[in-house]
This record gives structure tokens, sequence and C-alpha cells, in this order.
């Protein structure tokens, strides 16, 4: 029997997916297989935005005649929109051909809930209110080798009020130290290069320590690995990270911050609770301590009642935080949220145009920033090869992504990288004499 997962969304969801591999081979599916050739096909989704839950119908509803030709072909449904207010009954209503769902609080289940639907007719639909545990024991099937992905906490608590997060992932959920630390050391012992910590807002992590003797802690384990984390909410940024990414050389001098806006009046509608003064004081901290620290973020267009002088705002923040990259998104009103229910919603066509112009003022910048690049060697962890370039390619500590031939197969290794050209984020070169380092 074979398997195929469908993720959208998040790290979290791509780590989620390779937990979900792990118990369906557990349960005797032996490997993964084409959509339209697997024994089961797992949806794990995403609601964080409208687009991201239309793409999941409709690769859904797609498989009705599939499901219609062949009985025993399973079809399960999970994450966070089967976890979202009124979307299982919603499945359960438009597409009778689901056999499984579950949520964002019981994906461990999942085994149990296949068994379960193997010896009935009857479609099994398991939800529960809350998550009770954050150990779940489950050895992920690792899919993004030399990378990997370690939670440290699960849920939110800030209620941003545009974020259904709260509302799908639930409260706040450390880890223990201890086994954070555990898991870590045993990817550095099979040879993973590149360790991201996750969670909604890993700097509010709170379990035997806080968020910055955790992040030292790992840092502080033996062998040769890059190390990241997100994502960071500005409200918990503190001196004591700062002196933790400083110390380090394994910490990546990359920080993932999401500004959302640079309007104090938006900030305060988003429950934000900074100011984009002291978002840029952040900043100045930041790179006053570590000069060759970049930034990149997250920036909302279109949320309710957003004026043209807030947009203007928000670009002129994308100026004086220098930015290295942005995710820019249009707001996406999510049932159950605040903002949702705020007066003063944004015409389609007008956020599309300000997403367009923030787009283009983050491009031109990274392009700049690309561009330096050209003539200097940078260290690259080679990732994988692209088939349509034939080139191998890898990202640098900062982010870039570099594209090289190579005679040999360097995946898995650091490469130092001469680069010759740049296009917009991506950097072109050609191994350093010395090849690997």
């Amino acid at each position: 029997m074979t398997y195929h997962i469908v993720t959208y969304g998040c790290q979290m969801n791509v780590h989620e997916s390779e937990k979900i591999a792990a118990i369906l081979k557990e349960k005797g599916y032996t490997e993964e297989a084409p959509i339209e050739r697997a024994d089961i096909v797992v949806f794990n989704t995403c609601c964080i935005r409208e687009n991201a839950e239309n793409h999941a119908f409709g690769n859904i509803g797609a498989l009705k005649q599939r499901k219609r030709e062949n009985k025993n072909f399973l079809i399960a449904v999970g994450g966070c929109m089967a976890q979202e207010e009124g979307k299982a009954e919603l499945i359960k209503e438009k597409f009778p051909f689901v056999d499984i769902l579950f949520g964002t609080h019981n994906l461990g289940e999942l085994g149990e809930l296949i068994e379960k639907k193997r010896a009935q007719k009857k479609r099994v639909f398991s939800l529960k209110e809350e998550r009770t545990e954050t150990e779940d024991g489950i050895e992920p099937v690792r899919t993004g080798f030399p990378g990997a992905f370690v939670n440290i906490m699960y849920g939110c608590n800030n209620f941003c009020s545009y974020c259904i997060v709260p509302y799908v992932r639930g409260r706040e959920r450390s880890r223990s130290a201890e086994a954070i630390v555990k898991e870590v050391e045993g990817l550095a012992q099979r040879g993973f290069k590149e360790i991201t910590l996750l969670g909604q807002n890993v700097n509010s992590y709170r379990g035997e320590v806080d968020f910055p003797e955790l992040l030292d802690r790992v840092a502080s384990i033996e062998g040769d690995f890059r190390l990241r984390f997100m994502t960071s909410h500005p409200k918990d940024f503190s001196p004591a990270l700062v002196a933790v990414m400083k110390k380090h050389k394994k910490i990546c001098n990359l920080l993932h911050l999401p500004a959302q806006s640079g309007s104090n009046r938006i900030l305060s509608l988003m429950n934000r609770h900074y100011t984009r003064e002291k978002y840029l004081e952040e900043i100045a901290l930041l790179k006053r301590e570590i000069p060759d620290c970049e930034v990149s973020t997250d920036l909302i267009v279109g949320f309710p009642t957003e004026t043209e002088e807030d947009f203007q705002e928000t670009l002129s923040l994308v100026k004086e935080a220098d930015f290295s990259s942005a995710f820019m998104f249009i707001y996406s009103p999510r049932t159950g949220t605040k903002a949702a229910k705020m007066e003063g919603q944004i015409p389609e066509e007008v956020a599309k145009d300000r997403l367009s112009r923030l787009i283009e003022a983050v491009n031109a910048q990274t392009r700049q920033k690309s561009a330096k690049y050209v003539g200097r060697t940078a260290e690259i962890l080679c990732e994988g090869f692209d088939e349509k370039k034939g080139m191998y390619l890898g990202r640098d500590e900062y982010g870039r992504m570099g594209y090289f031939k190579s005679d040999r197969d360097p995946i898995g290794e650091y490469v130092l990288l001469h680069i010759t050209s740049a296009n917009g984020i991506s950097l072109y070169g050609e191994e350093a004499t010395n090849g690997a380092v």
C-alpha cells in the first residue's frame, strides 16, 4: 500500500506532514506515490488565508471520481482547516467521499482512525478542543535533508485581530527543553546540517527555561550545523536573544521578525502590542550588536480601514528597516477573528494595487542586496538539484539561494560559491577551487 500527502501552509505543517508519513508507514503504507496511484491521500490543510482553503477544497473535490471507482481508496483531511469552526460540518456535507477527518490537536491519533475506518463502512471524524500532549513520541520521516525542523512549542496566545491560529492551534504549550535538546543532538549526530526551531511564536517559549536560554543550550550542542528559528514576535524581542545570537557562530545571522504594518494605527487595530518605533529600535539594537545580521519580515496590506497614508508608512518602513526579504500578503478575512467583523473592509482592487507596489519596493531592495554578492564568495549549504536549471542549489545563512553546476554530488555539504551573477533573490556562481568546506 502506498500513500501521498498534500501539504499546505507553513513550516509547521511541513514538519507535521513528516509525522503523518511516519504514522502511515507504521500502519503498513510503504512508500510515497503520485496522488493518482496512492492507496491513501492525506490533505494537511491550512486556513491562514482563503486561497489556501480554496486550493484544498479544489484538490479534495478532484478525487471524487477516483473514490467512486475504488471504494478501498482512502481520503483523509487534517490540519488547521479541519480544526476551524464549521469546517468539519462543511467537509462532511460537501465532500461525502472523505473517509477520515482529524484536527491539529490529535494528529497522533491518525493511525487509530485509519484502523477504525478499515474496520467499518462509516466515515471517521475526530476532533479535540485542545492539545493535551506536547511530546507525541512520533519520529518524523525527515524529508528535507540536509535540513530538519524541530517543534519547540505549539499554539499561540497573542490573538492578533486578523489571525485564526489561536483558534485552530490552541493556546501555547511548550515542549520540555530536555526533549528539544535530545532531538537536536540526534539530528546533529545523523548529519543534518541546518536545524530550524519552530513555533508560532518561538520567543514566547516557556519550558524549564526561556527562549534565549533554550537557544543557547541548542547552539552549544556539538556538531557542524546551522541553527535557525522562527517565527519571532516583536513584542517578545529581547536583548538576551541578541546576546545569544551574537555568542554562537552556529546561529544564522538572519532574524525573521514579522512587522505586518508600518502604521501605528493599523498595528493597534491588529492587536500587535508594539509600535513602529519600538520595532525599529529592536532592529537597531540587533544591527548594532551584530552588524552583518539581516532581517526578513511579513507584511499585510489591505487591513480594514487602511488608508493610503497607512500604506505609505509600510512602504517607508521597508526602506528604514532595510529588509533582506519579505513575505507579503493581502489581508484575508477569517471567520471568527475580530478583524473579520470590522467596518472599513478594503476593496480588492485597492488591496491588489497596494500589494503590487509593496512587492516592487521590496524586490528593488532585494535586487540591490543580491547585486552586492557578485564577485564575492559565499558559503552555501547544498540542499538539492534543480532539474529544470540543471544546477545544484542551496542557501547561505542569509537565505539567499545560490545555483551552481558540479561534476560531483555535493548535496548535504557546505560549498564555497564564487558568485558571478545575480537575478532577484537568486545567485549564480561556480564552486571555489577548494570545493566543499
